[in-house]
């Protein structure tokens, strides 16, 4: 078997109705894509529980065997990017507190990692289930130096990338980057790449610049995550506790893509047995490379 890999975008649809944006993304090799997905029914509310023999995926309108499956209930592991830039210097113990409530709020078997950048990337805490241990590292955070965003992006996707389980980039971000080696668009093709969901957090200066915002929605947008604005030390915490709240509801699953696939545009729905009336929010759908 050919061990060249193939990256795609997807679109996941429910029943017949009218589906916004769904938080998924996979890549896919010659062996598996991969799916993240929220289901949720016609009250909005995230669809927990479902199990593995309700789910049916279709490529391009052909069934396609489930080769793993992980529940909105399974453990899931989050990679925290802070900016810890000298513009943060306000801002950071804010980000703190809610970064830590965050972690309190994790379940016992979710991990996190707790990372830092400014020129650099710093790992303050590896992946761990302690939770005091990454608290602790979030408070050792300090203010300083320029802002080297893409460079951080790309190289917690690429950290993140080779972990088991259903994965997370939580991202905080508070001005644009003015000391990345690497430019925006091949450090977003580096991240959708890994098909790790990006949580992106903008505040203070971020909310500025327009060129910034569009690159942080792009990045959440082709990872299947979800970009933010907080315009005050409130809405910093109440964006985190909403990341933290959508983390909980994410299924994980993975199908072999199809022999001979073309170049053409192609679909994925994802059908729900015994269910009415659900929504799934995603992307539109992939053109294979």
């Amino acid at each position: 078997m050919s061990s060249r890999k193939r990256w795609f975008a997807i679109a996941v649809v429910g029943a017949a109705v009218t589906a916004p944006l769904l938080y998924a993304q996979f890549k896919a090799s010659s062996r598996r894509v991969e799916v993240y997905a929220t289901v949720f029914d016609n009250q909005g509310h995230p669809m927990d529980g479902l199990e593995k023999n309700r789910l049916t995926v279709l490529d391009n309108g052909a069934p396609q065997p489930i080769l793993s499956f992980e529940s909105a209930g399974d453990d899931i592991s989050i990679a925290i990017l802070i900016d810890t830039t000298g513009s943060m210097n306000d801002t950071l113990p804010s980000v703190k507190n809610a970064v830590s409530k965050m972690l309190e709020q994790m379940r016992p078997g979710d991990a996190a990692a707790v990372y830092g950048f400014n020129i650099s990337l710093v790992t303050l805490q590896d992946f761990t289930t302690d939770k005091a241990a990454a608290r602790t590292a979030v408070l050792r955070m300090r203010a300083a130096g320029g802002t080297a965003l893409f460079d951080a992006i790309a190289g917690v996707s690429q950290a993140i990338a080779d972990r088991p389980g259903k994965k997370a980039i939580v991202l905080f971000a508070d001005g644009a980057d003015n000391s990345s080696q690497l430019k925006a668009n091949a450090a977003i093709r580096r991240a959708v790449k890994t098909g790790v969901p990006i949580y992106a957090v903008a505040e203070g200066d971020a909310l500025q610049e327009g060129a910034l915002l569009k690159q942080l929605r792009s990045v959440a947008a082709q990872t299947g995550g979800v970009c933010y604005q907080a315009r005050n030390s409130k809405e910093v915490a109440r964006v985190f506790g909403d990341i933290q709240s959508e983390l909980k509801h994410v299924y994980l699953f993975s199908y072999k893509p199809p022999d001979g696939m073309e170049t053409n545009w192609r679909t994925i729905q994802l059908l729900i047995g015994g269910a009415k009336d659900y929504k799934i929010r995603g992307k539109q759908g992939y053109f294979p490379e």
